[in-house]
């Protein structure tokens, strides 16, 4: 990989082109060009190229990429390719149907615990995971060794709930909540 910093957007875009080529693979597409791909899913061939050079060479020139093996590489770049272990604040209608959405389980993402303020909802389980006690945010993360934090609150516990996610330490965050 080139030394330079890879934009925000550039990543963006891997995650796009590897939805596309999971796509193409499941049906049944071996390889693809990068025309072919640009023309399909309304992306730029060139920017195509252009992002994956960043990581090395993917492309035969007269083939294309080969389906599988881009796919593998996009999982690795995106860190995909091993499991995380994820949290979700707030079980509301939005942190329950994310609990309960197989596509998670499908990309290595492991939901090992809810969290919520309302004590009704606290020891049920949705999803195979269980709803904790906001209160007891670090350790639960701790013991579960959770990585990635996914905050589905309202608007005015957003602010709050990420100071605390930051505490635990936790470095990547999908925020649901709607904020300014």
């Amino acid at each position: 990989m080139k030394a330079e910093k890879i934009s925000e957007l550039t990543t963006n875009r891997l995650s796009i082109y590897l939805r596309c080529l999971l796509e193409l693979r499941s049906e049944g597409q071996s390889t693809v060009s990068s025309a072919a791909l640009a023309k399909r899913f309304h992306l730029n061939s060139a920017q195509i190229r252009k992002d994956l050079a960043y990581f090395g060479e993917f492309g035969i020139r007269g083939v294309g990429y080969y389906v599988d093996t881009l796919i593998d590489n996009l999982r690795t770049i995106l860190g995909l390719d091993h499991d995380h272990n994820v949290c979700i604040i707030g079980s509301g209608r939005l942190g329950t149907a994310l609990a309960d959405y197989n596509g998670f389980r499908k990309s290595n993402f492991s939901v090992k615990a809810l969290f919520d303020a309302d004590a009704k909802k606290i020891g049920k389980k949705v999803g195979g995971a269980e709803i904790f006690d906001i209160k007891n945010f670090q350790s639960v993360v701790k013991r579960n060794n959770i990585d990635i934090a996914v905050i589905a609150v309202p608007a005015d516990s957003a602010e709050r709930v990420l100071e605390l996610v930051a505490k635990a330490g936790i470095k990547a965050v999908m925020n649901f909540a709607p904020v300014p």
